[in-house]
């Protein structure tokens, strides 16, 4: 299980956005491709299950967003990705201690 906010739900819901970003910390080791992961609309009951196709590793969000094209973490056509970006959910020190992980989804 996993929360998102409305922006990055709707845009997975819609199948715009195929790689969700996060830390690769505890909770994400687990995750396998194959697994199923059931994301909740943080402001409301609505959820969403998607597959796990892929996890993509990086020591950075510099590093994702240089390998990873950016329409698939969600930004629009030609909108370039920033890793400041992910600074207001997760300080450059979480970063450093537990790199970060694009988990590829295919919706279910």
């Amino acid at each position: 299980y996993m929360h998102l906010n409305d922006e990055p739900y709707a845009k997975i819901a819609a199948g715009t956005k195929t790689i969700e970003l996060r830390l690769y910390d505890e909770k994400r080791r687990k995750i396998k491709a194959g697994d199923t992961i059931v994301f909740t609309r943080a402001t409301g009951s609505d959820y969403i299950c998607a597959s796990v196709k892929a996890l993509h590793i990086f020591p950075s969000f510099s590093a994702l967003y240089a390998a990873i094209p950016p329409e698939r973490c969600g930004y629009a056509p030609g909108e370039k990705a920033q890793p400041k970006d992910m600074e207001k959910y997760y300080s450059k020190e979480e970063e450093a201690q537990y790199g970060v992980v694009g988990i590829e989804l295919s919706l279910l």
